[in-house]
């Protein structure tokens, strides 16, 4: 379902623009569909409010909770069930964020990526988008949306900008606080520039070598990665948010001096943020993190060089936190529950040093793409 379409259904029911955006604001915020007024029959029209109680329990089957697993910090991943039966994922981050996804799979393929796998299965409509967000919403404050989980939401382009529009408007949410992640796609260029509501862009980088980028994300559009931050960073000047560079660091992969040296060379001057991610590890892919030892110098030598980076903890590292992970998992304990029986609570993992001397900027982060 698009949101569209439930404005079309708002309007057959006798609604107002006023009476949509009413009911629009509620649901978005995780309230009943006939909140916002001490008396809603003095509101909203009759035959509408004899529709919402139907309305309001398809937009519950848009988006249900069929398993929750909390990470020891603040994140927690949320396996969503939508009305066909299909399963995403969704990631609760600490300060009030959270991680949504938009397609059912993902057509990129990258090497490292547990959705990409199965390659792509469905596109997710623009209310199965906002409706992660408000089943999040009737259970917790969310401030912060990061379109950062399952699929690619460039590939999923209409859908992905009326629910930005959505969360941007009736949702509350403040434009730089919605985040449209991609691997690179020039219509992405094209059309955020236009939109009413502009969110702030993460360019999911990962190599500064062509070469190399095309071996890990074998399916994304062919540009040069030094375009590629050319075009982020116009959209970023013309925004007035920096471009959010995602790296997910790889042992042996890209964690070189050479690397280092291609993004000063790429980011010098650039209105950006590096954002080093050390890699969730998958089962069955033959890619590890390097020691946060290694990821610290990495990030003090760029702060050294006047590159402003971030080296985050990946949110949920001890309850499959890399995307896909947790929807593999459970197709796996459903095909097979011998395999998996009841999923245990997740053990705890030995405290991260954080180096306190070292000019990095270490915080939370949202789960590894």
């Amino acid at each position: 379902m698009r949101v569209e379409h439930l404005r079309q259904r708002l309007h057959a029911h006798g609604a107002k623009l006023c009476h949509e955006e009413s009911v629009l604001r509620a649901w978005t915020q995780g309230l009943p569909l006939d909140s916002g007024r001490r008396r809603p029959e003095d509101f909203l029209p009759l035959q509408l409010r004899t529709a919402l109680p139907a309305m309001a329990a398809d937009l519950a089957a848009l988006a249900r909770l069929r398993s929750e697993h909390a990470g020891e910090d603040g994140s927690a991943r949320l396996l969503v069930e939508l009305a066909d039966g299909q399963t995403v994922e969704s990631v609760l981050l600490p300060r009030d964020g959270l991680c949504v996804s938009t397609q059912v799979g993902c057509a990129v393929g990258c090497v490292f990526c547990m959705t990409g796998r199965d390659g792509l299965l469905r596109q997710l409509g623009s209310a199965e988008i906002v409706a992660q967000v408000a089943l999040v919403r009737t259970r917790r404050l969310v401030r912060k949306v990061v379109f950062m989980g399952m699929g690619e939401p460039a590939h999923n382009m209409d859908n992905v900008l009326e629910a930005i529009e959505l969360l941007g408007t009736a949702g509350g949410i403040g434009h730089k606080n919605l985040v449209f992640s991609t691997v690179g796609d020039r219509r992405v260029f094209e059309r955020l520039p236009l939109a009413t509501v502009k969110p702030a862009l993460a360019l999911s980088l990962h190599t500064t070598r062509a070469d190399l980028r095309t071996t890990l994300l074998p399916r994304a559009p062919r540009i040069d990665p030094a375009e590629l931050v050319e075009l982020g960073e116009r959209y970023a000047r013309a925004t007035g948010y920096p471009i959010q560079v995602q790296w997910t660091l790889l042992e042996g992969v890209n964690d070189s001096d050479e690397e280092l040296d291609g993004i000063v060379r790429l980011l010098a001057g650039k209105y950006a943020v590096m954002n080093f991610i050390p890699y969730n590890p998958v089962t069955g892919l033959d890619f590890a993190r390097p020691t946060w030892e290694r990821a610290a110098a990495m990030s003090r030598a760029l702060h050294q060089r006047g590159i402003l980076t971030k080296l985050r903890h990946s949110a949920g590292q001890d309850i499959d936190g890399g995307c896909g992970q947790l929807r593999a998992r459970e197709r796996t304990a459903t095909a097979s529950p011998g395999l998996w029986g009841i999923i245990p609570a997740a053990s705890p993992l030995p405290a991260t040093p954080c180096f306190p001397s070292s000019r990095a900027i270490v915080s939370k982060s949202l789960p590894t793409r």
